[in-house]
């Protein structure tokens, strides 16, 4: 019988892995509270969970390898649930008119691209490594999820305490969140070529080495 504590136990009942799993559970709450045009209110709550998710994401696999508790389910879940949660508010952000639909369809499709290329990789047992464009462009997207849904509220810099007479007068969170989604997407694009480039060379590398 294991010493470990239940939290730190390999399985479904371990710390990292309800992380994960609420953050699953959290993608239909994120989707019900935008159903309709979120008040002021609805929308922190939604970008708090959306961060809370998004902070778990990195929390959970960083107890994972610490506690040994790594499994293929954990794995197979993780990237899943953060998927599923940026997807899924990008898209009932839409209707809401908060984001322009055809800049979520690039950066959806750049991640149906990614997804192919990968699976087709792993088949052919080449083993391409992420480039730090794509964690760039996953920052980024972030951040600006996080502002859009912030949407109703102004950003006021006052420097007056800091001994500075001067002050920064309110900026639109939807208008910095757009700016930030816009830079997502040219490096969500940028990303895509660059590992599509990388995925050309090595299947290329791999099939002349097999050629007699």
């Amino acid at each position: 019988m294991s010493t470990r504590p239940w939290y730190r136990r390999p399985g479904f009942t371990n710390l990292p892995m309800l992380i994960t799993l609420g953050r699953c559970a959290a993608v239909p709450v994120m989707v019900a509270i935008l159903w309709e045009t979120p008040g002021p209110l609805r929308a922190i709550v939604a970008m708090f969970i959306f961060v809370t998710a998004m902070v778990g994401d990195v929390v959970d696999g960083w107890l994972a390898r610490k506690w040994d508790v790594q499994s293929v389910a954990g794995a197979f879940l993780d990237p899943i649930a953060d998927k599923l949660m940026v997807l899924a508010t990008l898209v009932m952000l839409i209707p809401l008119g908060w984001v322009p639909a055809w800049i979520v369809l690039v950066l959806e499709g750049r991640e149906l691209l990614i997804g192919a290329l990968r699976q087709i990789a792993v088949s052919e047992g080449l083993v391409i490594a992420a480039g730090s464009l794509g964690k760039f462009k996953t920052a980024y997207q972030s951040t600006a999820i996080g502002f859009l849904l912030f949407h109703y509220q102004g950003l006021n810099v006052d420097f007056r305490p800091f001994g500075l007479d001067m002050q920064w007068p309110g900026i639109d969170a939807h208008t910095v969140g757009i700016v930030l989604l816009w830079q997502s997407m040219v490096l969500s694009v940028a990303s895509a070529f660059t590992y599509s480039r990388d995925f050309y060379k090595h299947h290329q590398s791999r099939k002349q080495a097999t050629e007699p």
